[in-house]
């Protein structure tokens, strides 16, 4: 299989679960796409108005996850798991049906999405991919929040930290590159709360599906799930993966340098608006193999997505 292809699923993939917050059982089924597609959602549940595209500016909230919708106010929301697995497996094509507005929590990582869409294999085209090159830097800060998007030669980097007041979650930094770097730790952190904030939530309308089955939940001093962390920077690795996931609401996937402390979502979705805000800040490029850098070509890469 080619990397400088686009790149679908050779065949349907159906998930069943609960909306994090919504607490509603949904089906979400994945199917291939031909070339140029690009990743598409379809609200099944609707007859009409039902086309999502997950593009930044279709992102209408950010409030732990998030939101899209389309002109007519159908909305899909909680994204960003799936679109991380997307971003990080190299899949440029998808129809993406889903039976309710938001998408199945599973175990509150990507784990599942990855694992079942590697296992149904993917199917490459003879059409190059193709990606945005940054061109110049753009920063947005909002308080203590930070969040640059820089040029890189051949990368796809994010460097990401978190501050939290809690001693278990405490300042957390990783940085990984998503062509070359094995993404496995990235993929399957899961989302995390702190157990003062669980009522807060549920009485707000918000994490009526949340339970330690798709969530790390921690109290003070320890972490209150059994079998306990799964990686040792599990909290900044699924920051990552939800960037990931926002990143791609850009269209393609991204030949820059992302830098973010104390990021989210909302942050993520501003600095693709300041990019896209200005044409000279970036060029959409499409890479055959005769103008891509050898380096891409790294074995690791090859292995994270085969």
């Amino acid at each position: 299989m080619s990397i400088l292809n686009q790149k679908t699923i050779q065949s349907k993939i159906t998930f069943n679960g609960i909306g994090l917050h919504t607490g509603k059982n949904v089906q979400l089924n994945l199917l291939p796409a031909s070339p140029n597609t690009g990743i598409i959602f379809k609200r099944i549940d609707l007859k009409t108005n039902n086309i999502v595209i997950p593009i930044y500016d279709n992102v209408t909230e950010t409030t732990l996850c998030t939101t899209l919708s389309n002109e007519y106010g159908v909305k899909v929301s909680t994204v960003e798991h799936l679109m991380g697995a997307l971003y990080g497996l190299g899949i440029d094509n998808l129809l993406v049906e889903i039976n309710s507005q938001e998408l199945p929590i599973l175990d509150g990582s990507a784990k599942i999405f990855v694992e079942k869409i590697l296992s149904a294999g993917l199917k490459s085209s003879s059409t190059p991919i193709k990606l945005i090159k940054i061109n110049k830097k753009v920063s947005y800060k909002d308080g203590d929040k930070y969040i640059s998007l820089d040029k890189s030669k051949v990368a796809s980097e994010i460097d990401f930290e978190i501050n939290y007041k809690n001693k278990i979650i405490g300042i957390q930094r990783n940085k990984v590159n998503v062509f070359n770097d094995d993404l496995k730790n990235i993929f399957e952190s899961r989302t995390f709360c702190l157990f003062e904030d669980v009522e807060k939530l549920k009485k707000a309308g918000l994490a009526q599906g949340g339970s330690l089955d798709n969530a790390v939940v921690v109290d003070e001093d320890q972490v209150l799930n059994k079998d306990g962390l799964r990686n040792s920077k599990e909290f900044v690795n699924h920051k990552i993966l939800d960037c990931m996931g926002d990143l791609y609401l850009s269209g393609y996937r991204i030949v820059g340098s992302l830098v973010t402390s104390q990021g989210g979502h909302s942050l993520t979705n501003q600095i693709l608006r300041k990019l896209f805000s200005d044409k000279s800040n970036f060029s959409v490029i499409e890479i055959k193999e005769k103008t891509l850098p050898y380096q891409i070509l790294d074995k690791t890469y090859l292995k994270s997505i085969a």
